[in-house]
């Protein structure tokens, strides 16, 4: 067994335009291939429109909930770039702009910083920066909670300043077979009974359809590798006596 237990996190996505359907998120994918190595766990992700109390509410629920909760947009110079008050507000904090925050932004930006700029420099009383190479305007973390911005480029930036503020836990492994012609219905009662005799192994099954045809991909994760090898094995066999040769991904390029 593991020495260390996985350690959750979640992610609250902020934004009016992820909820109407103009911008696709990107972000909970990228957040959570940058945990999984650190042995952190993405458990849980919400969407979030821009009103100060719904962030408040998903804020204050998840950071009691998980070790760490990461929050992505509405950190810009825009009036509906609300994050930062609300996060303070579910702390009970002040905040103001900060001398630090506003010295990178007056070096980015000289001349042409603004009062609507000057706004990314609102930051939360406590807060430790999260340095941001793409665009200078600084993220913060407050407590467990780490406030990113939405931009996709400009997060996966932010979040190299912040791996050495995450402990993480028990790395979760991957195996995901890739079964051409099977069918979920057809193997739904056999893979119960696999998942039955490996607890210690997560498995999930997901159809795909493509110009080669259709199957399914067999996707088991866990912690205890000998487990997870042992529920591989069985799972590959059961397919097998489908009459369908389960062939194994590289995780790198296999899909769910």
């Amino acid at each position: 067994m593991p020495s260390k237990p996985t350690v959750c996190a979640a992610m609250l996505v902020i934004g009016d335009e992820i909820l109407s359907g103009r911008t696709q998120d990107v972000n909970i994918r990228t957040l959570a291939n940058f945990l999984a190595p650190l042995g952190l766990r993405l458990h849980e992700a919400r969407v979030v429109a821009d009103r100060s109390e719904d962030i408040v509410a998903a804020v204050n629920a998840l950071r009691t909930r998980y070790a760490y909760v990461f929050t992505s947009g509405g950190i810009g110079p825009t009036h509906d770039d609300i994050t930062a008050e609300a996060v303070a507000s579910a702390f009970g904090v002040a905040i103001g702009v900060r001398e630090d925050a506003k010295a990178i932004l007056a070096a980015h930006y000289g001349d042409t910083l603004n009062e609507a700029r000057l706004r990314m420099a609102r930051i939360p009383d406590g807060a430790s920066l999260i340095a941001n190479p793409v665009s200078k305007a600084p993220g913060f973390q407050l407590g467990n909670v780490f406030v990113l911005a939405g931009v996709p480029s400009i997060m996966r930036g932010m979040l190299e300043d912040i791996v050495h503020r995450l402990e993480g836990g028990a790395v979760v492994l991957a195996r995901t077979l890739r079964a051409p012609g099977l069918r979920e219905g057809d193997i739904g009662t056999a893979l119960a009974e696999v998942q039955r005799a490996h607890p210690l192994v997560s498995i999930g099954s997901y159809p795909w359809f493509d110009a080669s045809g259709f199957g399914v991909n067999l996707v088991l994760r866990g912690v205890d590798a000998a487990a997870l090898e042992a529920a591989a094995a069985q799972t590959a066999a059961l397919a097998q006596a489908f009459g369908v040769e389960a062939l194994l991904q590289p995780e790198a390029s296999a899909k769910a």
